[in-house]
């Protein structure tokens, strides 16, 4: 009878625990699917590398690490090989192809800047050179090349299980550890406004991503990978990853590209663009220039449904070159370097001088500068090149990084200037907003700032003796020959860089606009802008001068020049970057810098410059500005519900997602716990009763 008690007695502990340990077990492991284990996928993936092709000889190692401890990742390259360096210029795409062979990528799907020589006299002739020599297939199910003279013998408009290399297809099937993974590719419609497609056909990305979910589940594949070139959360006119996500069903992952967002962590949509509730989307995107190499991985259950998934983006910079790449690198650099001290055509009359407040009492961050107005006339001019109807064009200080010497201009000097390689846009902005703009612009003057903004095709006066935030006192814009008052309520068109109207430098309503959609990519790089502007514009005669475009009044009131110009709201406004107007500097702020790759120091500069590939932005990380971040702010019209997911942690929306280690931790600490409690009340109870025994005994 005793031994039947303590059996009992031992089988009552048991249960407890056991019944605790249910409770505390699964929120800190994947829980296997009720019909068996999930199915774990690795993607690497990378994009927007714009002819950067000297890091990608760093990427190959990052590759070959990952690579060497799961051996069946799959890699997806998302687009815009083409664009942004001499290397490109001089080899249209060739230098890129020679180590992204080195890859053993699985597909790549097109990006705008693929098209940029479409309208050339050899049209598409180096897309369909660079297809054709591809080692890997290409995948896009919105753009039929089928039409097109050059890259038409390289189109299967189809869905297939056996893809080939070298060939283009709407989607396709690779099989991992006996699983199927459908794959199709997507780039945006502005394309058709922002690059040279011609014959190229481009289509709208919803209802081709729901025609290749609808092919894959006919086929019976469940588990749908879309490599996107739409951008992460950009012009929701066109349509971004975020609405996609919420918008077509069935797909799991989106391998993004276009928008450069650095998604440190991957996000998960896990509702639809009504607010529904809708099984997991994961969205990942690797920023730019091959700094980054993404890492996902996601886990499906039976059903093909993602059960769980985390990822990081490994520093492709801080790994060491692979030496066969270095050695396929040295065969084009060779030539980019004899290149880069090729003259334009262009010739400085002057020095035209980078200052900054450490040797001089003036600093491009901090005032108006000959230079300065020099680059902001060839955006402005350039811009109306495509859209006549920008009227003002805004460059931050922090971007503009090198002196040009008196005498004839290089390459090498029109893009060590302009290092980065940024997208010019433009943004449609209010008057108010203009006015924000530039307060945030001069809010720490006299002190320097990356983020000081130099003007064309405007003016205007404020006072640093005012408080941060007040101390604009007059703007005007250029309207033929004459300078008018910005109207607060109006509506214009401003071009600067896609660092700025992302709302680098801290810049807030440049990133509400961009999160509203109010801006457009054109589709052009920005030092080949510069180099354009001053051979074809300028005839090759460079000269700017101080024209008074910024002026700070340093507690003086604003000296009337002319009876003042009442502005018509219906009138076109368009500047003249020629106009000239004397007028004393102003001032500036902060010590912002900008993103961009391998810049190359300015002598007058007493920053370190920014190091090879390596973002540095007002020293603060690069991950996107809020609106960027958020679902709300993506103009996809929905209230869909966004989890940031980090390297293993996951939604708690997701049932059977991995938590972080911190967290697993502390569950293990406390399933210890609940163990020891459950012992220590189960030894009282048991004494407790042993000597009440005793005492009727």
């Amino acid at each position: 009878m005793k031994g039947k008690k303590r059996f009992n007695f031992s089988l009552s502990s048991v249960a407890i625990i056991a019944i605790l340990s249910s409770i505390v077990l699964p929120t800190s492991t994947f829980a296997a699917d009720e019909n068996g284990e999930d199915f774990s996928l690795t993607i690497m993936h990378m994009n927007d590398t714009h002819a950067r092709v000297e890091p990608l000889a760093n990427m190959v190692t990052a590759v070959k690490e990952v690579r060497a401890q799961k051996p069946d990742a799959l890699l997806f390259n998302a687009g815009d090989v083409f664009s942004g360096t001499l290397y490109f210029n001089q080899f249209q795409g060739q230098a890129d192809l020679a180590l992204l062979n080195m890859m053993d990528i699985d597909a790549m799907t097109f990006g705008n800047h693929e098209f940029d020589l479409g309208s050339s006299e050899n049209g598409h002739a180096s897309l369909s050179e660079f297809i054709t020599g591809a080692n890997f297939p290409f995948v896009s199910a919105n753009v039929d090349l089928s039409a097109d003279p050059f890259t038409g013998s390289r189109v299967s408009n189809t869905f297939t299980e056996d893809a080939q290399d070298s060939t283009v297809y709407d989607g396709m099937v690779k099989e991992v550890n006996g699983e199927k993974i459908g794959i199709f590719g997507l780039t945006t419609e502005e394309t058709l406004m922002t690059s040279s497609p011609v014959a190229a056909k481009i289509t709208n990305y919803k209802a081709e991503a729901e025609r290749a979910v609808a092919a894959f589940e006919d086929m019976g594949i469940d588990k749908i990978v879309a490599i996107s070139h739409l951008g992460y959360d950009s012009n929701p006119a066109v349509g971004n990853d975020l609405m996609l996500a919420e918008q077509v069903d069935g797909i799991d992952v989106i391998v993004g590209g276009h928008s450069h967002t650095q998604l440190n962590d991957p996000t998960v949509v896990t509702t639809d663009e009504n607010g529904a509730s809708k099984d997991p989307t994961v969205i990942v995107q690797a920023y730019q220039y091959a700094q980054y190499l993404g890492e996902l991985d996601v886990n499906f259950n039976e059903q093909g449904v993602v059960t769980g998934s985390s990822g990081h983006l490994i520093d492709a910079t801080q790994k060491q070159a692979d030496p066969e790449a270095v050695n396929i690198l040295n065969t084009y650099k060779s030539e980019v370097d004899q290149v880069s001290n090729q003259e334009t055509g262009a010739v400085a009359q002057k020095p035209l001088t980078n200052p900054r407040l450490t040797d001089s009492d003036v600093s491009v961050r901090a005032n108006e500068t000959e230079l300065g107005n020099l680059i902001t006339d060839a955006m402005l001019v350039k811009a109306q090149e495509k859209m006549p109807e920008v009227s003002i064009s805004m460059q931050n200080g922090g971007g503009i990084r090198a002196a040009i010497d008196q005498g004839p201009i290089t390459v090498g000097e029109v893009i060590t200037v302009l290092p980065f390689g940024n997208d010019p846009a433009v943004v449609q902005l209010t008057g108010e907003e203009i006015k924000q703009i530039l307060e945030y612009s001069v809010r720490l003057a006299p002190e320097e700032s990356g983020g000081f903004l130099q003007v064309s095709g405007m003016k205007f006066a404020y006072d640093s003796t005012k408080e941060a935030g007040s101390r604009v006192v007059s703007m005007q814009v250029k309207n033929g020959e004459e300078y008018v008052d910005i109207n607060s309520n109006q509506t214009y068109l401003v071009t600067t860089n896609n660092f700025t109207v992302k709302g680098g430098d801290g810049f807030e309503v440049f990133a509400q606009a961009y999160a509203e959609g109010r801006v457009q990519d054109l589709g052009e790089i920005d030092w080949e802008q510069f180099r354009d502007y001053m051979v074809e514009d300028l005839n090759g005669v460079v000269d700017p001068v101080i024209e008074g475009r910024i002026t700070d009044l340093l507690g003086k009131d604003l000296e009337p020049t002319e009876p003042p110009v009442e502005e018509d709201p219906e009138a076109p406004v368009k500047p003249d970057p020629n106009e000239e107007t004397p007028d004393p500097n102003g001032d500036g702020n902060d010590q912002g810098e900008h993103p961009g790759d391998k810049p190359q120091e300015d002598p007058k500069d007493d920053n370190k410059p920014v190091d090879e590939d390596k973002n540095n932005q007002d020293d603060k990380d690069s991950t996107p500005p809020p609106s960027s971040q958020n679902n709300g702010g993506n103009g996809s019209n929905s209230g869909g519900s966004i989890l940031k997911v980090s390297d293993d942690k996951t939604s708690p929306a997701n049932s059977g997602s991995k938590l972080p280690n911190t967290a697993t931790n502390m569950y293990t600490y406390m399933l210890a716990g609940v163990v020891l409690l459950a012992a220590g009340v189960a030894t009282f109870i048991f004494k407790r009763k042993k000597e009440r025994k005793k005492a009727k005994a």
